[in-house]
Parts: structure tokens; sequence; C-alpha cells
């Protein structure tokens, strides 16, 4: 059947099973080097900071990601059975034309990412160059332009122009990369355990830390924001779930490496963070300050390196293939893969990062838990159709043409986005009094409570509204793939 050049291109088009290569070590692999990363780090002391004990923090984070791993693997088999990247599945819920507002709202939270992830590992490029050497200045000249020294906003710019040379290079580059990536992060995440267990006196003294707040005030932000932390990937993860050799493959190498890694690298953060407080005499909660205060260059160097690599492993996979198809699904005969790479390269670029991560509050409330609000319906109601209306059955060529039954009226369904903007609404309230638009008390309690838990609320609300209203499918013709 002929494919409307409007909805195809090669980028997009079904995996075949001869370049169905990944194994669960790739899967697994791919997981350990996108939660190795700063943000993982500043993710739980970023929970200590907002008033957690150090075993509450690593502990609901740890609650967070199993989780989130539900969604994961459930939009995983999608991918692996027909071979379609997120920005293709999700057409059989939200239409062929549809599809674009679920795509384009990943999308812009990648970019988001993006930049974000640059912006770490530009400080880690900047905090080595600081510290090799100590007596190089630089003149200001971006401070009052952009709201950020010249020194770091060059290390940025040459950070990001290294993600670029990837983005370039396409999928193949990132299955080597994460591959090589994974040992030597895992190692590099026990040095800085060992080292904290020695510098803190100890793992218990390290432990030892007591919560600031009662927990019922910090644990629902802090387990919505650990889950939304990677609500990003539980709708996109058929981009990479479409290259497993089998379901097995990705279902295991989730489990295996997702959930653990996260924890592991959190627990790190939170020790590493105490053990600082307690040799330095206050917390360094960003690693790369952490670790330029060490006394050997050489072991500066090499963590930074290791800094480095497991920011570029996570940007590379988490941020960029995800919007690249998405981007490539507005105009398929246009835009191709690397051009939508290209576009989530500069849009990134230009979202200024550090304004993102000004503070905790705008970080975790805002920004985690804001975007969770939005990508949590489209998760729950891709689920929802490929589960418990289709039966896990679509038709693949009808995804890719007009006039087919993912058609629905000129390309959209309207009971999608009416789910959608219905599992939204319950959160905007509690959204605009986070993001400082309005005085808490301006708005009905209940709102702000709904807030603190807006993945969970949004996603059961789209969820449930779209399953009602769905007329129940025909029984569809199981395609090839």
């Amino acid at each position: 059947m002929a494919h409307d050049p409007s909805l195809y291109n090669a980028d997009l088009a079904p995996t075949p099973g001869s370049k169905k290569t990944w194994n669960v070590w790739h899967i697994a692999a791919l997981w350990v080097g996108m939660a190795v990363c700063v943000p993982t780090y500043t993710l739980a002391s970023g929970q200590v900071e907002a008033g957690m004990s150090a075993w509450q923090a690593v502990l609901v984070i740890a609650l967070a990601n199993a989780v989130v791993l539900l969604p994961l693997m459930a939009n995983g088999h999608p991918g692996t059975k027909y071979g379609i990247p997120f920005p293709v599945l999700v057409r059989a819920s939200f239409g062929v034309r549809g599809a674009n507002l679920p795509a384009v709202l990943r999308a812009l939270v990648a970019c988001g990412w993006f930049g974000i992830n640059c912006w770490f590992g530009g400080l880690g490029l900047h905090a080595t160059a600081s510290a090799l050497f100590p007596g190089v200045a630089m003149p200001d000249l971006t401070m009052s332009l952009l709201g950020v020294g010249t020194g770091p906003f060059l290390a940025f710019f040459v950070f990001w122009l290294i993600n670029v040379y990837f983005i370039w290079n396409g999928m193949e580059s990132i299955k080597w990369m994460e591959s090589l990536a994974a040992p030597f992060l895992l190692a590099c995440g026990v040095a800085l355990l060992v080292w904290a267990i020695d510098a803190g006196g100890g793992l218990g003294a390290i432990m030892a830390t007591r919560a600031r707040k009662p927990l019922g005030e910090t644990f629902a932000v802090a387990l919505t924001s650990g889950v939304s932390f990677w609500a990003t990937l539980a709708l996109n993860i058929p981009d990479f779930s479409r290259h497993a050799r089998s379901q097995r493959a990705q279902v295991l190498g989730q489990a295996i490496a997702m959930p653990t890694t996260m924890a592991l690298f959190a627990f790190i953060g939170v020790a590493a963070t105490t053990a600082s407080g307690i040799k330095f005499g206050h917390p360094i909660g960003d690693p790369t300050a952490l670790v330029t205060r060490f006394e050997s260059k050489l072991v500066v160097g090499i963590s930074m390196l290791g800094l480095a690599l497991a920011t570029l492993s996570t940007n590379i996979a988490a941020n960029v293939v995800s919007p690249a198809n998405d981007f490539s699904n507005l105009a398929p005969s246009k835009i191709s893969y690397r051009m939508g790479g290209m576009i989530t390269a500069v849009i990134g670029l230009c979202m200024f990062p550090w304004k993102i991560l000004s503070s905790i509050g705008n970080y975790i409330f805002t920004w985690l838990v804001g975007y969770g609000v939005l990508l949590g319906p489209v998760g729950s109601i891709m689920i929802v159709d490929y589960f418990l209306l289709r039966r896990t059955e679509l038709v693949v060529d009808d995804l890719y043409r007009r006039g087919g039954q993912y058609e629905y009226a000129n390309g959209w369904n309207w009971r999608a986005v009416a789910a959608f903007v219905l599992g939204v609404l319950p959160c905007l309230p509690g959204f605009v009094v986070a993001a400082g638009k309005l005085d808490p008390g301006t708005v009905p309690h209940l709102f702000n409570v709904l807030y603190t838990w807006a993945w969970f609320v949004s996603s059961l609300v789209a969820g449930a509204i779209y399953f009602v209203l769905m007329p129940r499918p025909t029984a569809a013709v199981p395609s090839r793939g």
C-alpha cells in the first residue's frame, strides 16, 4: 500500500526484523547511560534540601521509578511488536494528524532537558578548566546580556557542539556510545560512593541525617517529581524498543537497569552531598563543584570526564531521539531525523537552561511536576487505547495513510484531545501558583493538593475519560511487523 508522504519517511518507517539488533544488554546499557547523570544526582540531593532525610530521599526515588517502570514497559510493547516510533504509535489514539499535539509537547520538554544537560556538561568542562588552569581569567562579556558568565557559557556551547556531533551521526553512534559508557559510568559512581564513605566517617554517619520536615509535607511532591523525571521516556520508549530483538529484551533490559541504577545513583548523590557537608563544613549538592575540591588534578580530570560522559550519554539518548522523530512527524517529507535533532539542539540552546535551574523549587516543583501534568495524560491514553481497547492489535499501514481507521475527523480524534484537556485542567490552578503567577491564597487549597499529585491525577483522569468516550474498535486485521 502506498504511504502518504505527509505521514511517512524512512526514519519513521517500521524497523524491519533485520535491524532489530538490541538485546537485553543494549537496553540495560541504555538505561545505565541515561540514569547515571547529574540531574539524577541533583534530584536526590534536592529532596534532602527540601526537608527529607537521606533514607527518605533514596526510598521515595526508588518507589517513583518502580511506578514509572510500568508505563515504560507497557508503551515499549508496541514499539517492539510493530517496530514503530512514538509519534507513529500515538496516531492510533490521537489520529494521524492529531498525533502532532502530543509529539510536539514531548519534543518541547525534551528540548528543555537537552539544554539542561548541556548546561550541566558545560559546567563540568568549565570546572575542570578552572581546576587545571586556576590562573587563567576571562573577561565577562555575557552576564548583562544572557544572565550567565562568559566562561560557563562558552563551556556550555562547546558541550552543545559535542552533542551535535552525535546527533549528526545517528542511532548507531548512540548504541555503541551507551554500551561503552555504561561500565565506566558505574565504576565512577562506585568510586564516588567509596570517597563519600571515607570522607563522611562511615556509611552510618552519612545516612543518619534527620528529616527537617514531616514526611507528609514532602512525600507527594518528591514522589510526583520522581515519576515525572522519566514520564518523558514513558511516552517515547518505542523509539528505542522498536530496535529490540524481543519483548523479553525490552522488558528485562528495562526492569534490570532502570529502577536499580536510579536508586543507586540517587543513593550516591545523597551520600556524597552529606559527606561533603561533614568534610568541608557545608553540603555541596552540585557534583561538578564537589569534584573540583579534590586535591589531585588527575582525580579531578577523570571525575569530570565521567560526569561529562554521563551527561552526554543521557542527553543524546533521552533528549534527542524522541524530539528528532517528533519534529520529523510534523513534515516527514521535509524533516529527517537528523534535521529534527538539529531543531532540538537549537531550541535547547535558546531556552536558557540556567533559568530553569535557578532554584531547587523552580526545578522540582515547577519544571518536573509541571511537565508531568502534560505528559501523564498522553501516556495513559496510549496505554488504554493499545491494551484495553485494541488488545495490542494495530493496522500498521493505516498509521501511514489518510482515510484509514486512524483518520477519525480530518485526522484528529477529538475524544483523545478532550480526555487530554480534561486530564490537565484539575492541575492547572496549582501549576499557575507553583510558577509564581498567583498567590496560593487565591486558589482553593484542593487545587494545590491536586498539583502535588499532578502526574497521577492527570493520568488517571485522562485515561478514564478516554476509556469512557471511545467506541470499541472493530477487530483489527493484524499487520506485518
